[in-house]
């Protein structure tokens, strides 16, 4: 059987499949194309008045790619209302390739030196599959998907992927398509090439800013 490593993962994505796992000590992954995929509009991306303010406090020091692999393992933990996770240590092990090879990044927020929120996701073409966040200080994953958003939107991307859709995502403006209309935005963002990388690290109120161009 032909090994399954980090390229042959990205066919995947470029197929619009993506893993999953039963439980975190389960090692077999399983591959899902759901019927509707949750994707969240760059261009109308909201940020609410409250969170705003936040983003604007800056309460937390925001990197890039300086802990992909703390920020991984942080949302593969059980907490409150979840637990059991689909983050098993082969997911964990291939999603750390894809990060050595330049197609997966993290997006983190630091508090006196302790990693206390942020999330990762794949980056191919114009497109970016988000994956998971996790918080451990209020508000620290939704400033860093504030942050991620800029980051895209500066960087040229077409499709932020959400995958499922949920409660959670639904106030950021993320909605619900199905999966031929999915396909259709997946095939158009892979045509180009967005740039990770060519935000330099922004304030809150310049993330604010690029976000609030684009709408």
């Amino acid at each position: 059987m032909k090994p399954f490593g980090p390229h042959e993962l990205l066919d995947c994505y470029a197929r619009g499949v993506f893993p999953m796992a039963d439980a975190r000590d389960d090692e077999r992954i399983f591959l899902i194309d759901p019927e509707r995929r949750g994707v969240l509009p760059l261009a109308g991306f909201h940020v609410g008045r409250r969170l705003a303010r936040t983003v604007r406090r800056e309460p937390f020091e925001v990197r890039v790619d300086s802990a992909f692999a703390e920020v991984v393992a942080a949302c593969a933990e059980a907490m409150p209302g979840r637990a059991e996770t689909w983050i098993n240590t082969t997911i964990e092990r291939l999603y750390g390739r894809l990060f050595e090879i330049g197609h997966a990044h993290s997006v983190e927020c630091w508090k006196e030196g302790e990693l206390v929120g942020g999330l990762y996701g794949v980056s191919m073409g114009g497109a970016f599959f988000g994956e998971s966040m996790f918080s451990r200080a209020t508000d620290a994953s939704k400033v860093a998907l504030v942050h991620l958003v800029a980051r895209l939107i500066e960087g040229g991307y077409r499709l932020l992927d959400a995958q499922f859709m949920t409660e959670h995502l639904r106030q950021f403006g993320a909605v619900e398509i199905p999966r031929r209309e999915y396909h259709r935005r997946l095939a158009a963002a892979l045509q180009v090439q967005g740039d990770f990388q060519r935000l330099a690290t922004a304030s809150g109120e310049r993330a604010l800013q690029v976000i609030s161009q684009a709408s």
